[in-house]
């Protein structure tokens, strides 16, 4: 009883107009003594506890979804007054389609309300700036929800100083599988090596696979030498006298026998070719070898080809061919998963905040946080997260910025790119 006494009271005077104006410009005050140091470029919210705090004050679900949004409006105004250029909120999560059927439709339709509103003329967004994304797997949203949210986004698609993203519905994980199988798209597509991006002429990967099948091709031929003593290679003069033996050192009888078997090597050439070019298929004999190893005469087909040599020969043309070349495997980086994700191309994360004193993070956000990702879980529930329990999380990141060596006047290390 004293207690809802002492919040109608101090209600009742901060609801006077002296009081209000003093702090209206106690809050502009801090709001620009934060411009003095390091601001954070990109920070998410999850806000949690909104459903608890309307079982504290035994108000409907879906009202203290209202309080929650109206909480949200407040922070973004101090976010984007402070300088922050991009403010990620965990509006719907793709589990949060297992409650009941009355809280999921009525974030639905708060969704599309709340909004609409604020993308208004003269409203927040379009006070400082700020344009809308919806990030999220919209298939699983009704079909009236995402023509009004569509219509946010298109009235804030002018605004060029800031960004919302609202996570809706969203998990990281659907995110991360969504990215991996759009950079799979990617690197399936053939490519023009001269114009391929991160394309390499030469491999690492490559090279070694190369270098390891020259030594066992080597190791193999050096065998195969020691077995076969007969086919160690020769040089010198015995090689030219072996392989191309004169005439005139043979005798009689060996010099007629390699005549007639110079007769018969051309005879049989022209008989080689000559069955090539008829469309009578007979099996190879052993003349046909002998055609291989010496040149032979190009003719002209006398007939015409017919339908099964045309298959075989365009069959054999498109075997023959160059193929395509795909982009290389190895160029495959993270900024490649970056680029394909919801948030981009926004900065790297540098502050997540969490209400309602809960230490996890549900899913949000897991491939953003980096190394240098400040994460903080604040005991109050989100309705009642103002400036006042915002103003010392933004000093302390601030103090922990100066610590590190990063200071000046606006920026910070998160505004690079780790």
């Amino acid at each position: 009883m004293a207690t809802s006494r002492n919040a109608s009271l101090r209600r009742w005077l901060l609801s006077l107009p002296p009081l209000e104006y003093a702090l209206q410009q106690i809050r502009e005050l801090l709001i620009g003594s934060l411009k003095c140091g390091p601001i954070p470029k990109h920070i998410a919210f999850v806000m949690d506890g909104n459903r608890r705090y309307a079982r504290e004050h035994k108000l409907e679900t879906v009202e203290g979804h209202h309080l929650g949004f109206e909480a949200l409006a407040r922070i973004l105004e101090v976010c984007y007054k402070s300088g922050v250029e991009v403010v990620t909120i965990y509006a719907f999560s793709i589990e949060n389609f297992k409650r009941s059927k009355y809280e999921v439709d009525g974030l639905m339709d708060m969704a599309k309300t709340k909004l609409v509103q604020m993308s208004q003329h003269g409203e927040l967004f379009d006070r400082y700036g700020a344009s809308v994304r919806i990030l999220g797997d919209l298939s699983l949203v009704r079909e009236d929800v995402i023509a009004e949210v569509n219509r946010a986004v298109e009235m804030t698609a002018h605004n060029q100083q800031a960004v919302l993203n609202v996570c809706f519905p969203y998990t990281s994980r659907e995110e991360i599988t969504r990215s991996i199988r759009e950079t799979v798209k990617e690197y399936s597509v053939p490519a023009d090596r001269a114009q391929a991006v991160g394309w390499r002429a030469f491999s690492e990967s490559h090279i070694q696979r190369s270098l390891r099948s020259s030594r066992r091709l080597s190791n193999i031929s050096e065998e195969s030498r020691r077995s076969h003593p007969d086919l160690q290679p020769l040089t010198g003069e015995k090689e030219k006298a072996q392989a191309h033996p004169n005439p005139a050192d043979l005798p009689s009888e060996d010099y007629s026998s390699a005549d007639s078997t110079t007769e018969i090597s051309s005879q049989e050439d022209l008989d080689a070719n000559t069955t090539t070019t008829t469309t009578t298929t007979t099996a190879p004999s052993s003349s046909s070898q002998t055609s291989y190893s010496s040149p032979s005469p190009d003719f002209k087909p006398t007939t015409t080809p017919s339908k099964s040599t045309s298959k075989s020969t365009s069959k054999s043309t498109s075997t023959t061919q160059k193929p395509s070349h795909l982009p290389d495997p190895e160029s495959l980086t993270t900024a490649h998963l970056t680029r394909n994700t919801y948030t981009s191309p926004a900065p790297p994360l540098d502050l997540l905040v969490r209400t309602s004193g809960v230490y996890r993070l549900s899913d949000f956000m897991l491939w953003q946080c980096h190394e240098t990702t400040e994460l903080r879980f604040l005991d109050c529930l989100w309705p009642n997260f103002d400036l006042w329990r915002f103003l010392p999380v933004l000093v302390e990141w601030q103090w922990r910025r100066r610590r590190e060596g990063v200071g000046g006047l606006g920026e910070g290390k998160g505004g690079k790119v780790v």
